[in-house]
């Protein structure tokens, strides 16, 4: 019987197979699934586009793009061509037969398995390393742009006598190419082996030849080519030498050639290359000699001559002809790295002169009426005083102000320029009263206004908060007419979606005002396919289908300063402080930041984040890269972020840097001409904070240019821990309008101190001129102090166990009151150095500092009084009538009147009765979260305990006066500054 399909009992039954139906929907299905996944990865991508469109440096992103998908390719299909090619080669120089042994016989099984699929075998392994090394390849982007766009420097090393740009910008390239090199071969040497081990090319076990004479040859011109990528690498070691970092006595993070490097590491590395070249010739000379005896020789006499050659004799030349007289013979390369240090830094040119530190006179009127012109003390302390512009100026709770606030520069009522303390107020979402997707995104979009304080002087409402020259929501005063809504800042770090049908919440102020975004910044959600791209992209789907969403809307994002400047400028190392200025009617934010390099050959290396770390950086501000390793560092480039629109604008800064000029080349077009700065914003910028504690630093060893001295360090300095913080951290850099001993007048100065390592007085004060439009702009003054002056520590301790300091802090823990001490200002005059530090209170009726005292100190005397008028007139003792108090300050403490107070115990009991009326109206207003009830309940509690403390007859003793809840109220308490 012809067999019909069916078995011994019936007709077969097909199983597991789908009808056509069911296979339809699975492929169905997983087309779909793949087209998800390709649009999940499309739209990171497509987003990326839009937004730079947006801000307008899609050039930006195309020229990198470009850049990353060409070297991508090229190195990608040049490494997959080496070892498949490598592979093909090793299959058909495969002997035809195999001997018999047990070992071909296992090799049989795996040679008939690969045999129906060595095409696909060979595309995978080459694909799989051509996709590994592309993607390595694109990484390097910046080192391609870098090395095609270099621009020379205009200087040599003092070793090779080669520009400059050849270790910036050629030698990284080359070093990867010779990286690239080594790989292609070593995975094309093991492809090759095992393909002839699988083919019987390669025995190991085997009778007769280990290798056939085709394996041979083949394996050897592979190994030629690794030993003569090795002699380029010996050969490249010579300039790399000029770059190296070491350990040396001298100095930390050593760079460039010593003595041992010029007199053994460089012949030795030449010798190497020759032998290398030879070793290499041998190898192809295999060719035609089929046999490796000459190679093997050659490649171990290269290794042992590394050993001796490259390790043993600079090692003897080290021990026996450097450290017997180590100091002569590395002074001449100590030179060298002292030289190229200070020009890499760009602090050749600080000046540094001898200072007594003592004072020169004995008359007291002269040195106070000196004091006056020295500097504009700024009691502000933008470190210290943001928690009562937060009290004072936040309004709602969904608002919020920096820990630190910036200082900068404005014109007063008078015209003339003082130094101002500046925040903005920002959003804060976690102070939302309710929190949903809505309110987050779309209500609550933006910031409202600059709040503006004079650095040198205090308000009087409470006595010894800020000043404040711009108040209010909104805000008016001393800045004039400018667009006040903050869309883009340093706490504004979510996306909101504005400009559609959902409105904004503007501000609070006799009652709720709505907006809506007119900027053209943003990237248009109109079309559903953006809507969707950027659905994915935030994993937020609701943006897909929300009805908030319509015509007109635009999500914003990437909105911190830092953040698109980072963006659209990504070769550049941004400053960890971004500043706020109202330029023109708009708020500015103005961005410092860097070109860099770490190829500049003899400068001393130095990592970026760990030199800008100061006592703020823990926690209140972010500092630049902290890995990233530099020495070469110039601020070329000022940048802009409007606060409203999120436009950036990059302007040119240093003309003459090599590798701003490179980066110009490979982006063209997207920093502006120095020249094109407005005037207006030129009077805003000033010295980056960032470059000048790198500067100072490396001035703390780099100050010294003799290298015996430079040698043994007999004259190194140290930054001094930060006197006024409790947690260990170097003082921070402190901008200050003041006078150096060889200036006519005041400049706007970034200003710091130095101690000699390891003891605690004053080494050296160093001061650079901070403003732009200063024709100084950028010089740096040092001063070495020739006799022993007190330091910043020694001073701040003195201070703490003053008398009148002690009496003080007893007399705030009645109080419930904490001290916080301000900025320790120092101050050249005269000869001597004068040392300001205001001194706040924070507690009890108030939870924000106030300043309360004053201290100040010069030569030997400190004191400690009610403001800096009466602090300067202690110090250098005279009286009231025999100096005139400095313009910025008041003529009597804020708190005193030209009437006088009302006394007798009505006043006192109206007094009482109004302050037990504003700590009530203050205890209500809390619950209710009604902080601008509070603000002002807080004003009137002072103010009525003021009046109360006037009232007793024993007002103004040292114990202090009662007030409404019996506690003691320090002398001094009701005074401002």
């Amino acid at each position: 019987m012809p067999d019909r399909g069916g078995g011994p009992t019936g007709p077969r039954i097909r199983v597991g197979r789908p009808s056509r139906r069911v296979r339809t929907l699975l492929m169905t299905l997983g087309v779909l699934a793949v087209l998800a996944m390709a649009f999940v990865m499309f739209a990171g991508f497509w987003t990326d586009w839009l937004w730079y469109r947006s801000v307008a440096y899609s050039s930006v992103f195309t020229t990198t793009l470009w850049t990353k998908i060409g070297l991508f390719l090229v190195f990608g299909l040049l490494m997959a061509v080496a070892i498949g090619l490598n592979i093909w080669l090793a299959h058909r120089l495969r002997p035809p037969l195999s001997a018999m042994s047990l070992e071909q016989q296992s090799l049989d099984r795996y040679r008939m398995s690969v045999a129906p699929y060595k095409k696909w075998v060979l595309l995978a392994v080459t694909a799989l390393v051509g996709l590994i090394s592309g993607a390595s390849a694109s990484g390097q982007w910046r080192t391609w742009l870098m090395y095609v766009n270099g621009v020379p420097f205009g200087q040599k090393d003092p070793q090779f006598k080669l520009d400059v740009s050849f270790y910036a910008f050629d030698l990284p390239w080359y070093r990867f190419m010779l990286g690239f090199g080594f790989a292609a071969v070593v995975l094309s040497l093991i492809a090759a082996a095992l393909t002839h081990y699988l083919y019987g090319g390669l025995r190991i076990t085997s009778p007769g030849a280990r290798a056939t004479g085709a394996a041979t040859g083949h394996l050897s011109v592979l190994l030629g080519v690794f030993v003569a990528l090795k002699a380029v690498a010996y050969w490249l070691d010579r300039y790399g030498l000029a770059v190296k970092s070491s350990d040396f006595k001298a100095t930390d993070n050593w760079t460039g050639l010593r003595y041992v490097d010029a007199n053994a590491y460089l012949p030795a590395k030449t010798i190497l290359f020759c032998i290398a070249v030879i070793c290499a010739l041998l190898f192809f000379a295999t060719l035609w000699r089929r046999t490796w005896q000459l190679p093997v020789i050659g490649f171990g006499l290269m290794v042992l001559s590394a050993i001796l050659i490259g390790g043993l004799y600079p090692a003897i030349v080290q021990k026996f002809q450097v450290q017997p007289n180590e100091q002569a013979k590395e002074a001449p390369f100590i030179q060298k790295n002292i030289d190229a240090t200070r020009d890499a830094y760009d602090i050749d040119d600080a000046k540094v002169d001898d200072y007594a530190g003592t004072s020169k006179t004995d008359d007291s009127s002269k040195l106070r009426a000196s004091a006056d012109a020295a500097a504009s003390y700024r009691v502000m302390d933008p470190n210290v005083v943001s928690p009562a512009f937060q009290q004072l100026q936040q309004k709602r709770n969904y608002y919020q102000f920096p820990k630190t606030l910036d200082v900068d520069r404005y014109k007063g009522e008078d015209g003339k320029e003082q130094d101002t303390v500046v925040g903005l107020r920002e959003l804060n979402l976690q102070g939302l009263p309710k929190r949903n997707w809505i309110n987050d995104h779309f209500t609550y979009t933006h910031g409202y206004g600059a709040i503006a304080a004079r650095g040198t002087t205090t308000g009087t409402n409470p006595a010894g908060s800020p000043d404040f020259t711009e108040s209010g929501l909104p805000t008016t005063g001393e800045l004039g007419k400018y667009e006040q809504r903050i869309y883009y800042g340093e706490k504004t770090e979510q996306y909101s979606i504005v400009g559609g049908p959902q409105k904004e919440l503007d501000y609070e102020e006799d009652g709720e005002k709505t907006t809506s975004y007119k900027g053209d910044s943003g990237v248009s959600l109109s079309n559903a396919f953006n809507r969707a791209a950027y659905a994915v992209s935030f994993s937020e789907p609701q943006i897909l289908y929300s009805g908030a969403i319509g015509e007109g809307s635009r999500v914003l994002y990437n909105r911190t300063p830092k953040e698109r400047v980072e963006a659209v400028a990504p070769w550049l190392t941004i400053d960890g402080d971004a500043y706020p200025a109202v330029v023109d009617g708009r708020i500015q934010w103005v961005v410092d930041a860097y070109t860099t390099t770490n190829g500049y050959p003899y400068a001393s290396r130095t990592t970026l984040g760990d030199t800008t770390a100061d006592s703020l950086t823990t926690n209140q501000r972010a500092v630049v890269a902290q890995q990233n390793q530099v020495n070469y560092i110039r601020n070329s480039v000022k940048a802009t972020v409007d606060a409203y629109d999120g436009k950036v604008k990059l302007y040119e800064w240093d003309t003459e840097d090599p590798v701003l000029k490179t980066w110009r080349k490979a982006f063209p077009g997207t920093v502006e001409p120095r020249a094109d700065i407005p005037q207006e914003l030129m009077d805003h910028l000033r010295y980056p904070q960032d470059l000048f504690k790198v500067q100072r630093e490396l001035l703390t060893r780099y100050h010294v240019e003799n290298p015996a001295q430079f040698y043994s360090g007999s004259d190194a300095w140290q930054v001094p821990d930060d006197p006024t913080n409790k947690e260990p951290g170097s003082v921070p850099p402190y901008y200050l309008s003041m006078k150096m001993p060889d200036q006519d007048a005041q400049t706007f100065s970034l200003t710091t101190t130095f101690t000699p390592k390891g003891r605690p007085n004053l080494g050296a004060f160093m001061a650079v001129d901070a403003d732009a439009a200063s024709k100084d702009y950028g010089t740096i003054r040092l001063l070495r102090v020739t006799s022993t002056v007190k330091g910043p520590g020694q001073v701040q301790s003195e201070l703490n166990g003053n008398d009148d300091v002690a009496e003080f802090v007893r007399n705030l823990k009645g109080t419930d009151s904490d001290i916080e001490y301000g900025n320790l200002l120092t101050v050249p005059l005269d000869g001597g150095f004068l040392y300001i530090e205001p001194v706040y209170t924070r507690g009890g009726t108030q939870n924000y500092p106030l300043l309360r005292k004053v201290a100040a100190s010069y030569g030997s005397k400190i004191v400690f009084e009610n403001s800096l008028g009466e602090a300067l007139n202690a110090v250098f003792g005279v009286e009231d009538s025999d100096t005139t108090t400095p313009p910025t300050e008041p003529d009597e403490p804020p708190g005193d009147t030209t009437e006088p107070p009302a006394t007798g115990d009505a006043a006192l009991k109206k007094a009482i009765a109004d302050a037990q009326k504003a700590y009530t109206a203050g205890e209500t207003a809390l619950k209710e979260q009604d902080w601008e009830a509070y603000g002002k309940a807080q004003t009137d509690l002072q103010e009525a305990l003021e009046r109360a403390a006037a009232a007793q007859p024993e007002a103004g003793g040292s114990s202090g006066a009662d007030d409404a809840d019996g506690a003691k109220k320090p002398e001094g308490d009701d005074q401002g500054s």
